[in-house]
C-alpha cells in the first residue's frame, strides 16, 4: 500500500492564516519610521516619534531606523537674531558694494593714466580753471565795492533828506550780490584744496596698482622660466 506523506507545512491551513496576517500586518506598518531627536529649553536630550507642539520652534534633526541623521531642521529665530542677521547682511552687502566701487575706481585710474606726470598735468589743469574762476569773482567784486562806494558817497550827500528809493535799492543789490560772490571765491578755494587731495590720492593709488602690476607680471615670468628650465609641463598641458 502506498504510503501518504504529510503535507508541508506551508500548505497546511493554519500556516496559511498566519502569513496571510503577517502580510497584512507588514502593509500596514509604515514604510518608515522616523525618529526625532531634540533639545528642551533644559538641555535635555529627547527622542520621539514626532515633535510635540512646544518643540517645533525649537530645531531638530530626524534620524533614520538606522539611527542615521537624515535631515536637520534649524531653531526658528528670535526677534534679536532676525535683527542680527539682516543687520550682518546690510553690512555683507555694503562692504561687497564698497569692494566693486574701489575695483571700478582702480580699473578707471589705470584706464586713465600712463605715467605720473600725465597725473600731475591734468591736477595743474583743473587747479588752474579753478583760479581763473576765483581771480573772476575777485576782479567782480572789485568793480561792484567801488560802485557801492560812489554810491554811499551819494547817499551821505543827502544828509537827512530822504534816499531816492532807486539809490538805495541799487546800494541793497550791490551787497547782496557781493556777499554771493564772497561766498563763492570761499567753495572755489575749499574745492581747490579738495582737488590738491584727490589728485594726491590718485596717485599714490596709481604706485600701488602699477606696482602690484609690475610684481604679478614678474612673478609670471619667474614662474614660466621655472617650467622652462625643469622641463615640467602646467597641467592641463597634455
Amino acid at each position: 500500500m502506498a504510503c501518504v506523506g504529510r503535507r508541508p507545512a506551508w500548505l497546511r491551513p493554519a500556516a496559511r492564516v498566519a502569513g496571510a496576517a503577517l502580510v497584512v500586518a507588514a502593509l500596514a506598518a509604515p514604510a518608515s519610521a522616523a525618529t526625532y531627536k531634540w533639545v528642551d529649553d533644559n538641555g535635555v536630550v529627547h527622542y520621539t516619534d514626532k515633535m510635540p507642539p512646544e518643540a517645533v520652534n525649537k530645531g531638530s534633526v530626524e534620524l533614520s531606523k538606522q539611527g542615521v541623521p537624515v535631515r536637520k531642521t534649524e531653531p526658528a529665530l528670535t526677534p534679536e537674531q532676525r535683527r542680527a542677521r539682516e543687520q550682518e547682511a546690510e553690512r555683507q552687502a555694503q562692504a561687497k558694494k564698497t569692494q566693486e566701487e574701489t575695483a571700478r575706481r582702480d580699473r578707471a585710474l589705470l584706464a586713465s593714466y600712463s605715467s605720473e606726470p600725465e597725473i600731475d598735468l591734468a591736477r595743474n589743469r583743473t587747479l588752474a580753471t579753478i583760479d581763473t574762476a576765483v581771480q573772476s569773482a575777485n576782479a567782480y567784486s572789485e568793480q561792484l565795492s567801488r560802485r557801492r562806494s560812489e554810491l554811499m558817497a551819494k547817499k551821505a550827500g543827502y544828509g537827512d533828506k530822504p534816499v531816492p528809493p532807486a539809490l538805495q535799492g541799487e546800494l541793497d543789490s550791490l551787497n547782496a550780490e557781493i556777499t554771493r560772490q564772497t561766498e563763492l571765491i570761499a567753495r572755489k578755494k575749499s574745492e581747490a584744496v579738495s582737488v590738491a587731495a584727490r589728485y594726491d590720492a590718485d596717485k599714490q593709488r596709481w604706485r600701488e596698482l602699477t606696482a602690484a602690476r609690475a610684481a604679478a607680471e614678474a612673478a609670471g615670468k619667474a614662474g614660466g622660466a621655472t617650467t622652462a628650465a625643469t622641463g615640467a609641463v602646467p597641467a592641463g598641458g597634455r
